[in-house]
């Protein structure tokens, strides 16, 4: 899954692809460098940002959306805004990624309508109410992977009782949101509990600040860590991987892909 950030203050690309031309540059080469999906979102998720107005995020998406679309991409669109879900899903979208753990059930309600896919990301509180990166109260988990798991079913259950088909919610463990580095850390290495009974689960480790807690690295300087946590996720259940850099975490999957093809080849040979 591919990000298309068309923001002015996102954590790492911010301002990079807020121009049209921009936009659909970004969107041609992901589709180039491999990505099944695109996720293109028109509001921040970095703590601190402030919420922007469903007009503001459609304004900012539109061109992205439209250009996704003229390539027979399948599309996510990262918001918790019922409005801007209505217009993503009514132009062709195919899913809805909520970074709120569904903290408005309309949005469901909207997804439901449009008979489309729900990615519902954990977090405890909205963007605007975090601090800082990765800065959250060890105390806040007594068992971070169980209470995950725990809470997406949650609003699993509530986007079903909108009506949402249950086979079309995924789950999103929500790296960095309401998360310190240490939890999200050890949810990642637990992320096929997240799938114990099947659900899809995407993962997004994309140069998140859980790597800067190892090596005190800035964005620019995460492609190791965000490679290492995307083929760990992969080979530990998720069945997607949501990330900036697709050609090289592609590559890397591809390569780990035919690692295992190759020693399950040798262990029982013809």
């Amino acid at each position: 899954m591919g990000i298309v950030n068309v923001t002015p203050d996102s954590f790492y690309d911010g301002g990079r692809y807020e121009a049209l031309d921009a936009a659909r540059e970004r969107v041609a080469r992901l589709l180039a460098e491999g990505a099944d999906i695109l996720d293109i979102g028109g509001e921040s998720s970095k703590p601190g940002a402030p919420r922007v107005s469903s007009e503001q995020q459609i304004a900012r998406i539109s061109g992205a959306l439209d250009a996704a679309l003229a390539q027979g991409a399948l599309v996510s669109v990262d918001t918790a805004s019922p409005a801007v879900a209505s217009f993503a899903l009514g132009r062709g979208a195919h899913a809805i990624n909520d970074v709120t753990c569904l903290g408005d059930a309309e949005l469901a309600s909207v997804v439901a309508r449009h008979e489309a896919f729900l990615i519902v990301s954990h977090a405890r509180a909205h963007q605007s109410e975090m601090r800082d990166f990765s800065e959250w109260p060890d105390s806040d988990y007594s068992d971070v992977a169980a209470e995950v798991r725990r809470e997406l079913a949650s609003a699993r259950e509530r986007a079903v009782e909108r009506g949402v088909r249950r086979d079309r919610v995924w789950f999103d463990p929500g790296l960095g949101f309401s998360k310190n580095a240490r939890q999200s850390i050890e949810l990642l290495s637990r992320v096929a509990e997240l799938s114990s009974d099947g659900t899809p689960v995407v993962v997004g480790a994309g140069r998140k600040s859980f790597i800067k807690s190892l090596d005190g690295s800035a964005p620019a300087d995460r492609l190791g860590g965000t490679i290492a946590a995307s083929v760990w996720a992969s080979r530990h259940g998720a069945h997607f991987v949501r990330v900036h850099d697709v050609a090289a975490v592609r590559q890397a999957l591809l390569v780990e892909a035919a690692l295992v093809r190759s020693g399950a080849a040798g262990a029982n040979p013809p």
